[in-house]
């Protein structure tokens, strides 16, 4: 029998698993931009209404400690972020990728003592 993709409660997601559980935000960003609406928007409204349930579920465990299910899990939650802008914004895919995605490089801006705390605060699983 095969490794199940998530926990169990959330295996009915496991169809979207391997498309959305990916670790990067570049993979995710990308992925969000090369995929047909119509599948933008059935992950979306499958994921949606399992997004509180999954972030609870979540914080039971500090991120460096997650289960690799789990782990699967939190990514999806973070595509769905990627995906959302895509779902309830601009709904139209060609009016609104008018320029080359791959060049996007995510940057985070702040103080270093702030990505410091905010990496601390992960590990403890507080974030």
């Amino acid at each position: 029998m095969d490794q199940p993709l998530l926990p169990e409660t959330f295996r009915d997601l496991e169809p979207f698993a391997a498309t959305w559980a990916l670790e990067t935000e570049r993979e995710r960003n990308h992925q969000s931009w090369v995929r047909p609406q119509e599948e933008l928007k059935a992950f979306y409204d499958a994921m949606l209404p399992r997004l509180e349930p999954a972030l609870e579920y979540l914080q039971r465990y500090a991120l460096a400690d997650m289960p690799a299910d789990a782990r699967r899990l939190f990514h999806m939650t973070l595509s769905l972020a990627e995906v959302t802008m895509a779902v309830e914004v601009q709904r139209n895919q060609g009016a609104a990728r008018f320029y080359d995605h791959r060049g996007f490089v995510p940057v985070t801006f702040g103080p270093p003592r702030l990505h410091a705390a905010a990496a601390k605060a992960v590990g403890r699983g507080a974030v």
